[in-house]
């Protein structure tokens, strides 16, 4: 009865242990040597659109009169872009979401210890591989990014930002640089998920804000760089969101 009592606490113990090994354990590999392509690039610029909780049968259903809640990116989706359907996984919280777009990793979970604040094991991303990344959006995430990386997080608009760079001529040709990347992260569908749930009328009138914002970021962006062809734009989200907000 001991030896199967002591057998039985023994396995336990390995299961136990099993779970720190796995989940705790870094996924990344160091010291690696860096792997570049030689194909060109198909684009001079990414402009990275992130909203925030956005679930996608939200912004892809029509409402009661048959009409988009996004016009401009459905037109996108319909006539120009690509588009799918992105699935997440726990944590369902914006740090590790973030770093799962930017640095192609899901976040190790020993940073719950950190609050999801900061990861413990360094990593390489698409901002720190970038030349420049300029972001706008919430002040409880931008920073999450900014360290050991060339990035400005920036408080004015898009449009005094750009406005500036026509007249300052050292940041006129940082923003027509290659490998060049806008971070933009859009709060107020998250935000409004878990004040009102995403069933409701403040969700889902959101969704219509930021499809009419993100329709005049572009205008911007073309009118400064012209008809070069050389913007891309990804539109995404970090996590969708459950019926209970």
């Amino acid at each position: 009865m001991l030896l199967f009592f002591a057998l039985g606490l023994l396995v336990h113990f390995v299961f136990f242990t099993s779970i720190f090994d796995i989940y705790f354990t870094s996924p990344l590999v160091h010291g690696m040597t860096p792997q570049f392509t030689p194909l060109p690039p198909p684009a001079k610029r990414l402009v990275l659109f992130v909203a925030d909780g956005l679930r996608a049968d939200a912004l892809y259903e029509l409402d009661e009169d048959g009409n988009s809640r996004a016009p401009f990116i459905r037109n996108v989706i319909m006539h120009e872009g690509s588009w799918g359907v992105s699935h997440t996984r726990v944590p369902t919280e914006s740090r590790p979401g973030h770093v799962a777009l930017i640095a192609g990793f899901y976040e190790d979970v020993s940073a719950v210890a950190k609050g999801w604040k900061e990861n413990p094991v360094e990593f390489d991303s698409l901002f720190n591989e970038s030349k420049y990344t300029w972001s706008w959006g919430s002040p409880d995430i931008l920073p999450m990014f900014a360290k050991g990386q060339p990035k400005q997080v920036l408080a004015m608009e898009q449009e005094d930002f750009f406005d500036a760079a026509r007249n300052n001529q050292s940041l006129f040709s940082k923003v027509n640089e290659e490998k060049v990347v806008f971070f933009l992260h859009l709060l107020g569908i998250d935000t409004n998920g878990h004040a009102h749930r995403p069933s409701s009328r403040e969700y889902k009138d959101n969704i219509k804000n930021v499809d009419d914002g993100v329709k005049e970021i572009v205008s911007i962006f073309k009118h400064f760089y012209g008809d070069d062809g050389k913007t891309a734009y990804i539109f995404t989200s970090d996590h969708g969101m459950t019926d209970w907000g």
